[in-house]
């Protein structure tokens, strides 16, 4: 039978994996999990030993700035860099296209912005942006929760065969404001990257 400290730990698992990036600081967890303080530093404790005595996990989880996320293994490091090196080209879904394309033009942005802005959830196509290298983070929000603030990095510069940032094609006036309906936004955006997979860039 499943005890409550199994089911707070599952739960806690799923919140964190959901918070992303963004992470969660213990009071989050406590208020989320329903749980005194002391209670929650001990669900999220045992779960950080679970994750480091397991040999078949390659995740962890650690404490950054107060926020508790999870994260790849170090031991893993090595193996990871080789998968983002990779020189084989992977096609981006239109999702991550336009959370790519908001980030590029609005950086540096929070994931809570580029959700407002979609209308729709984005950790997923920012996760996948992080790990093809063309987003990083930039430092974090001034404001309640210290959300991590996006942006683009030089490996997006190089895939999409832009100089510098202000090469990016320009928007129509007025559409800085309106990035809820984007089409001319979009079919800019991605003639840019047409024009670099076309010319081609060295990898």
């Amino acid at each position: 039978m499943e005890t409550i400290d199994e089911r707070l730990t599952a739960m806690l698992e799923s919140f964190l994996f959901i918070a992303g990036d963004e992470g969660l600081t213990l009071s989050q967890i406590a208020s989320l999990l329903q749980v005194e303080t002391d209670v929650a530093t001990h669900i999220t404790e045992g779960l950080r030993v679970n994750y480091e005595e397991r040999s078949d996990s390659g995740i962890t989880l650690r404490l950054y700035g107060g926020h508790y996320r999870l994260v790849t293994k170090a031991e893993f490091a090595d193996d990871i860099l080789r998968m983002l090196e990779n020189p084989s080209r992977s096609s981006i879904t239109q999702a991550s296209m336009e959370v790519l394309a908001i980030i590029a033009y609005k950086q540096p942005v929070t994931r809570v912005e580029i959700d407002d802005l979609r209308g729709v959830k984005s950790d997923g196509p920012i996760q996948t942006l992080v790990a093809k290298g063309f987003i990083m983070e930039k430092g974090r929000m001034e404001a309640s929760g210290r959300p991590i603030l996006y942006g683009t990095t030089d490996l997006f510069l190089d895939r999409f065969g832009l100089e510098s940032i202000d090469m990016l094609p320009p928007l129509a006036e007025g559409d800085e404001e309106t990035f809820g309906d984007t089409d001319l936004f979009m079919t800019k955006f991605q003639e840019a990257f047409e024009i670099s997979e076309e010319g081609g860039s060295s990898d």
